[in-house]
């Protein structure tokens, strides 16, 4: 019997179960994939995530692994470039884009060091109930196809956008609509290394974020139908995405070319955003399984960070007087929504893809609510006693 099962360990699963598991309860991660391994992901972290991996004592190991830091940031309206230092605020004054299989892995790495235990390549299949309905654990399947059963007096579903532990525990969707809009990416050598990028012109928005080994993810997001060009290009997408960028954004388009494409192209399109029931009688939800919202606002990594810290609080009331639960679980439910709402009614403003005047006004007021939401992060009660590296 473990005291929590956490099914993914990527960015918000591992999270959840390195914070909980510092804490002093016992903590099973499983996951399906055999860790660490990349997935689609533009995972470029604004200042609220850096400044949780600055509390959580593991900013200078995303440091130390290769990511470069950020200290700069280029707005480009238009075609005219505005380069800013990033100051500093809530603690920290760089950006890090780490690289998934890299981040994620050290955050496994320090669930792992905090006492948590991790099995890969299970397969979450259903659930245990008690006699009155309570979840009570998972029933999975190894990699070798052997029936597994894994009781917890807490169970947390923390496997992405299409979370089967949603469903297995009968979360309701409250909120949603679907993005019109697609993004492409890739990684290109050669461009600024310590700088973010924004580009914004009519119907466009791309960017830049530097990552490992002197590569830089580069994105594009549209209105899906305008992206038909590189959608229907086959086997020459990533030539079209090139070609592309030099017709929406010349400058940029111009130094991809000059650059080298290391990866192929990979791209999305009309995603769900959605708010879903996060809890319920001995389970969570917790990241992308509990909400989710358009890469246009994107920063799904911070939005991790946050709903982590929030729900490894709440399973601890709640694993240390059971009577707390359901105000525990609630609460977290409803300080989460409360920290999102500006965010994802900005999302929904921004997929419509307004004229650059109202682009550019909605993104400053995005920033704004960021920051605001960084300085609240800041001021979370510390875990360091808890998680000393």
């Amino acid at each position: 019997m473990y005291d929590v099962v956490v099914v993914g360990a990527r960015c918000a699963g591992a999270a959840t179960a390195r914070l909980v598991a510092g804490m002093g309860h016992d903590v099973l991660m499983v996951d399906k994939t055999r860790l660490p391994s990349d997935t689609l992901s533009t995972h470029g972290l604004i200042r609220g995530g850096v400044v949780q991996l600055a509390r959580w004592g593991l900013l200078d190991r995303v440091l130390a692994g290769g990511a470069p830091a950020i200290t700069h940031v280029l707005f480009g309206i238009e075609g005219e470039p505005k380069v800013r230092r990033i100051k500093e605020r809530a603690g920290v004054d760089v950006l890090v884009a780490p690289r998934r299989r890299i981040l994620d892995g050290l955050l496994v790495d320090a669930a792992v060091e905090s006492g948590a235990e991790l099995r890969t390549e299970v397969t979450a299949t259903g659930l245990l109930r008690s006699d009155d309905g309570r979840v009570a654990g998972i029933v999975g399947r190894s990699a070798d196809g052997d029936r597994v059963e894994l009781p917890a007096r807490m169970v947390v579903g923390a496997d992405g956008r299409g979370s089967r532990m949603a469903g297995y525990f009968g979360a309701g969707t409250y909120e949603q609509f679907t993005s019109p809009c697609a993004v492409f990416y890739t990684y290109v050598t050669g461009l600024r290394s310590d700088t973010y990028e924004f580009h914004i012109a009519p119907d466009t928005f791309a960017g830049v974020f530097p990552t490992h080994d002197g590569a830089a993810c580069v994105w594009l997001i549209r209105p899906t139908p305008l992206l038909e060009p590189i959608r229907t290009a086959g086997s020459g997408r990533t030539a079209a995405f090139v070609q592309q960028l030099e017709l929406l954004v010349p400058d940029l388009g111009h130094r991809v070319r000059a650059g080298r494409v290391t990866a192929r192209l990979r791209g999305i399109a009309d995603l769900p955003n959605y708010l879903r029931q996060s809890h319920g009688p001995g389970w969570a939800l917790v990241g992308d399984a509990g909400y989710h919202r358009d890469p246009i606002t994107g920063h799904g990594i911070t939005d991790a960070f946050r709903d982590a810290e929030l729900l490894a609080t709440a399973i601890d009331r709640s694993l240390d007087d059971p009577t707390l639960e359901r105000a525990a679980m609630t609460s977290y439910q409803r300080t989460r929504d409360a920290m999102l709402r500006e965010v994802f009614d900005l999302t929904r403003a921004l997929t419509a893809f307004p004229p650059p005047d109202r682009f550019v006004e909605l993104q400053l007021q995005l920033s704004e609510a960021l920051e605001r939401e960084a300085d609240e992060l800041a001021s979370f009660p510390g875990f360091t006693a808890h998680l000393a590296a």
